[in-house]
């Protein structure tokens, strides 16, 4: 059970019932709802107070210096869980219909889109809501 506001609620059970649903966060507001369900809202986490402005860390995979690429990348894996990447070699066209690509398969009936629903990672297409 967990808290919002004063009530309490099962998240795994509202959780589960989601995730039956198989049409994911789409399907909620394809459907029209008007609020936030409970199973997305979280209490927020303090931020640390830091006298230094937060930059993302870039990451030029066009460098040389193998060693200190990858030690870049465990840095900011490790501080922060993302960074961005130049100089990858992908053209800006590839990444446009990989966009494209994510907009089709949500714009799919939902029916289509069932199939592919699951938080079982060993499978080779895995598509979910968090």
């Amino acid at each position: 059970m967990a808290a919002t506001g004063d009530t309490y609620y099962d998240r795994p059970a509202e959780l589960k019932a989601f995730d039956e649903t198989k049409a994911g966060v789409k399907g909620l507001a394809d459907a029209g709802i008007r609020e936030i369900p409970r199973i997305f809202i979280h209490q927020p986490e303090p931020l640390p107070i830091s006298s230094t402005p937060f930059q993302i860390p870039i990451i030029d995979l066009g460098s040389t210096d193998r060693a200190t690429t990858v030690e870049k990348i465990r840095e900011a894996s490790e501080k922060l869980g993302f960074f961005q990447v130049v100089n990858h070699g992908i053209p800006v066209s590839v990444m446009n219909e990989v966009a494209q690509g994510v907009r089709r398969f949500h714009d799919q009936d939902v029916e289509v889109k069932k199939r592919f629903y699951t938080r079982d990672p060993s499978r080779p297409v895995v598509y979910h809501s968090n």
